[in-house]
């Protein structure tokens, strides 16, 4: 049997999240940056997200993550995320498998009870504390790149909902934030066809009508990812909520068309750009833990440890607590006189875009 390409990789999944991440079969692609390395990736090597996020071995929850050589000379390891329509700068719960997948499979040695370590991101240098007991990672907490609020109760007209008022804020990506109460969208399982057909239908009409773009990185930007925000199904401070993640570029003739997927867990990069709104609003201090609920009710614990400026905007570094799995150890390949060495789409899961071809 001769294969074109094997790619090793460990599944996994931070509070029911699912971050894929590919241990070997890549190694080193050019850059002087993990940002630039991003951009190769995007620019000349996107039939590896296409090959492992599409089917038949990727779906469209599926999130995917490549481990590289670092290039800032402190890290431990590089990494960049892949994702169905875009390769994000930051991801929480992708970092946090990341983390857990090099520690316990022995790409960084294990320290008990905490191992400390630096990850190289298109974002910059995050540090990491990874609690570990009998070789198990029992919690994951990062320093994440600060977050900052670009609008606070902006209204935006959402065709087949008229007018909303939403919050936008970096948190690692730039999130349209809205409250699910006053839209009458009750955050649960059952519900996630609303959740995510709102949530894409907002994050359309925000994009559209507020302008943003990363003060230190022009090149980034516009609105990408929705969140829905509610009250907290236990008791203690905190809020739940349900983020919304693209799945191609809409282009439907229907307000009620559905082209995004929820993210399973409590999102970390939602749960930062969520804290900053709040400290904006005076409603969460420095050090005061937050709580963030997942539908599924799984939790992230965020805190925000210190007051900073990114270009104009009064910003804060929040530190984000949680923990992955691992649920598989796989080798993907690609044989010669395979049709579909870039994945495929189906109509019945995926959206009509210009870049995934029905099949």
């Amino acid at each position: 049997m001769r294969f074109d390409r094997l790619i090793t990789a460990v599944d996994a999944h931070a509070a029911g999240e699912h971050g894929r991440v590919i241990t070997g079969g890549v190694g080193d692609v050019p850059g002087t940056s993990m940002y630039e390395k991003m951009v190769y990736l995007r620019e000349q090597r996107d039939d590896l997200r296409l090959l492992m996020l599409r089917e038949p071995r990727g779906y469209p929850a599926a999130n995917c993550n490549v481990i590289l050589p670092p290039c800032h000379p402190e890290a431990h390891a590089g990494f960049v995320v892949m994702e169905q329509v875009e390769y994000p700068l930051m991801s929480g719960s992708n970092l946090i498998c990341v983390a857990t997948v090099l520690i316990e499979t022995g790409m960084v040695e294990a320290r008990e009870p905490v191992t400390e370590l630096r990850l190289d991101t298109p974002a910059g240098l995050v540090t990491v504390r990874a609690e570990v007991r009998d070789g198990q990672v029992v919690a994951v907490t990062f320093r994440n790149v600060p977050a900052f609020t670009v609008y606070l109760d902006a209204p935006v007209d959402v065709p087949g909902l008229g007018p909303v008022v939403v919050d936008v804020a970096w948190g690692g990506m730039f999130y349209v934030i809205a409250d699910a109460d006053e839209l009458g969208v009750a955050l649960r399982p059952d519900n996630a066809r609303q959740i995510a057909q709102t949530g894409e239908m907002i994050k359309l009409a925000a994009r559209q009508q507020l302008d943003v773009s990363h003060p230190e990185r022009p090149d980034v930007r516009g609105i990408t990812i929705a969140q829905l925000s509610g009250a907290p199904a236990s008791t203690g401070t905190g809020r739940r909520n349900a983020v919304v993640v693209s799945m191609g570029e809409e282009r439907a003739s229907s307000a009620r068309a559905v082209f995004g997927v929820l993210d399973r867990s409590p999102c970390g990069t939602g749960t930062c750009a969520k804290m900053a709104t709040l400290h904006a609003r005076g409603q969460l201090a420095l050090n005061e833990e937050f709580r963030h609920e997942s539908v599924l009710g799984t939790e992230f614990v965020g805190k925000l440890v210190e007051e900073t400026t990114v270009g104009s905007y009064q910003a804060v570094v929040p530190t984000i607590t949680g923990r992955a799995w691992i649920t598989a150890l796989s080798q993907y390949v690609v044989t010669p006189d395979d049709p579909f060495p870039r994945g495929y789409t189906m109509g019945d899961l995926w959206p009509p875009t210009s870049d995934r071809p029905w099949t």
